[in-house]
């Protein structure tokens, strides 16, 4: 009967936004404090025809204060809206596409997400600049999350309660990358410059070390799961690049560098089965996953060695980081896997480009298609995509603690319900920084203090439940987020 407590819960929150409007700082503490209790009491084994009338009379007294709800609806539908994990994420167009607005004049489906980056820009800002003032995004679950919020900032979105797990298998070796699969909240991998590479599953408890990958004579560098999570590929320092299956660990495949050197970045084309690997003699290729060879084309120099790259939704630009403080786009064909160069922008002449994350974001705060970036400034970097061939504009900067370590930030997956967006990024100074991006100042949302050693990457699982965070001594965090 638990879940009787969380329809109470459902409806406090609802009604959360009426109380003292001009104290919003209350209505947090209320329902946080509302949420404590009401946990301690479903502990209590209370019986379930009195936790029914609490709900009941609860309600009434609501509604008797307050007036009718806004919207109708059942506390149920509520509850069950609040709790069920969302998978709208970010970079997936798809949705963008299903809106109305991309219909063509007969009901055909206009591709928004294949075309100029500034008409998609304006089309994410046609979405959300008519409707009403005040109004959140239009999903289902937009307003029980912005109730149970308490309409406050992001701040409260991104409080954690602390550890949910810590993995040390790789302790006294570097984790470069951590990575939770893809849609899901359980399974996550990590890779190390042991060179072997961990399948992790948090639930059900204990989390628990699946299996470990080993192949590579030299530390792993990279790794990407594949849309379905079926297959994995990494890249090496000892000039390889393997393809796993995640379902029992095997080796499916060995690729050897075509230029024989070390491989320090890998990322999947988000459309078909073409896999782009940059290496140490400043080459980007283009290797067909099923074939194993380097697609005709798709090869291109940068001026120094290959530390990033990122693909956009549709997979139609990639960017790609070298340690010389450039940032290249590439046009990819989609049907050949040729590259073309584009555009190239100089970030910091002789500061490594150590992260490059692409996201196509929908929503009312952040509309245009941004290019998050670390480089070793002392600080994570985000630009604007201004146009189809990936040219980019400086939006703003946020101080963190980078000078030498390949150090790795992210957006959070989740569309934001509410006022703001953020980006998470790790750190030298041994700490997870929140920001959010539209705060004019003080944009600095959480920090994570519990690692030893600078932090190199971060990674959300699809709901932004747990967040994963590894770090230069081989210590991979799992952190909870804090249940409101």
């Amino acid at each position: 009967m638990a879940a009787v407590w969380q329809q109470v819960l459902a409806v406090d929150a609802r009604y959360n936004a009426y109380r003292t409007p001009t104290f919003p700082q209350f209505r947090t503490q209320y329902i946080r404090r509302r949420s404590q209790l009401l946990r301690e009491n479903a502990k209590a084994g209370h019986p379930p025809a009195l936790r029914r009338q609490y709900l009941r009379l609860r309600g009434q007294l609501l509604g008797q204060r307050y007036g009718p709800l806004s919207e109708p609806g059942s506390a149920r539908a509520y509850s069950n809206s609040i709790v069920r994990s969302s998978r709208t994420t970010l970079d997936r167009m798809e949705d963008f596409e299903d809106d109305p607005r991309a219909l063509g004049a007969r009901g055909h489906r206009r591709s928004v997400s294949r075309g100029s980056y500034q008409l998609q820009a304006q089309m994410n800002r046609a979405v959300y600049e008519d409707r009403p003032p005040g109004s959140v995004v239009p999903t289902s679950a937009a307003e029980a999350s912005r109730a149970m919020a308490g309409d406050t900032s992001l701040s409260e979105n991104y409080a954690f309660a602390g550890m949910y797990h810590v993995f040390d298998q790789h302790v006294d070796e570097a984790v470069p990358r951590v990575r939770f699969a893809n849609d899901d909240r359980h399974r996550l991998a990590c890779c190390s410059l042991d060179g072997s590479i961990s399948l992790c599953q948090l639930v059900p408890a204990p989390p628990t070390v699946l299996r470990v990958l080993r192949g590579h004579t030299r530390g792993v560098s990279d790794f990407a799961w594949s849309l379905s999570n079926d297959i994995l590929v990494s890249t090496s320092l000892d000039a390889t690049m393997r393809i796993w299956a995640s379902e029992d660990g095997r080796c499916i495949r060995e690729i050897p560098d075509p230029d024989g050197a070390e491989l320090l970045c890998c990322t999947f084309q988000p459309v078909n089965n073409n896999l782009t690997v940059g290496n140490a003699k400043h080459n980007v290729h283009v290797v067909n996953i099923s074939t194993g060879k380097k697609v005709k084309g798709g090869s291109s120099k940068l001026t120094g060695r290959v530390l990033a790259l990122s693909f956009d939704a549709p997979g139609r630009l990639l960017w790609a980081g070298d340690d010389r403080g450039s940032v290249f786009s590439f046009l990819f064909d989609m049907a050949t896997g040729k590259l073309t160069k584009a555009k190239r922008l100089v970030v910091h002449e002789g500061s490594p480009v150590t992260s490059i994350s692409a996201r196509s974001w929908v929503s009312r705060e952040a509309r245009d298609p941004s290019l998050l970036i670390n480089a070793c400034l002392n600080k994570l970097l985000l630009y604007r995509v201004v146009d189809n061939e990936g040219t980019l504009q400086l939006k703003r900067s946020f101080p963190i603690e980078q000078s030498s370590h390949p150090v790795r930030s992210i957006f959070c997956p989740l569309m934001s319900f509410r006022q703001g967006a953020c980006v998470v990024t790790g750190s030298e100074d041994m700490c997870v920084h929140f920001f959010d991006v539209e705060r004019a100042a003080k944009a600095a949302v959480n920090k994570l203090q519990g690692h030893s050693a600078p932090v190199l990457d971060v990674s959300f699982n699809c709901d932004e439940s747990l967040l994963a965070s590894s770090d230069a001594s081989g210590m991979v965090i799992v952190w909870r987020r804090e249940q409101k």
